[in-house]
């Protein structure tokens, strides 16, 4: 979008931030460093609940297995999961798919050993074999399957519409530049077109 032009073309003026750690742009959104990010609807709803103000202005992704859990070859099922050491990124999407599918057999954290660990730091530990299960959500499901034996025991393709992704604004963005608002709007559709 950036070396295409896009945003230019569409009278925005954008620093983009890329955030290795996903909680850390939701952080940053929260503390007010950010005007712009691009989240799940469970994160808004943390953010919003802790008393954030946030503005969905874009509904752009419905995760269909973008978000998995991914075991060794000693987990066969959903059940197999208790007593097993996981690791996921706390409080934040795979977290909550993990939940999901947890209460699908009647089990709870409390069942697990859960480790909250960044999503990177938790594919490597999983690929290196520090532990039995990781949720992640793309590119590190990659890295997390380079581990021999490992497969996907459940995605959000098993949960449709519950992993909403979209782009949220302050409410500030909003009533000072409304313009600019309507410009990332403008953008991201701009940017679909372009890679079609």
């Amino acid at each position: 979008t950036e070396e295409a032009g896009i945003f230019e073309e569409n009278g925005v003026d954008v620093e983009l931030t890329f955030f290795a750690d996903y909680l850390g742009s939701l952080d940053a959104m929260v503390a007010g460093e950010l005007d712009a990010n691009s989240q799940t609807l469970n994160d808004t709803m943390l953010g919003v609940a802790s008393g954030d103000e946030q503005v969905i202005v874009i509904v752009n992704d419905n995760s269909t297995g973008n978000d998995a859990i991914i075991v060794d070859e000693s987990i066969g099922s959903i059940e197999d999961l208790a007593g097993k050491t996981i690791a996921a990124e706390a409080g934040v999407v795979d977290h909550f798919l993990l939940l999901q599918g947890l209460e699908t057999v009647g089990l709870t954290e409390d069942d697990i050993d859960f480790r909250g660990l960044p999503t990177d730091a938790a594919a490597a530990g999983f690929a290196g074999g520090e532990f039995d299960a990781v949720g992640v959500f793309a590119p590190f499901t990659l890295q997390a399957l380079e581990r021999e034996g490992s497969k996907v025991l459940f995605s959000s393709a098993d949960f449709p519409g519950t992993i909403p992704d979209h782009l949220v604004v302050t409410p500030e963005l909003i009533d000072e530049c409304p313009d600019t608002v309507q410009g990332l709007v403008d953008s991201w559709y701009a940017t679909i077109d372009y890679i079609a």
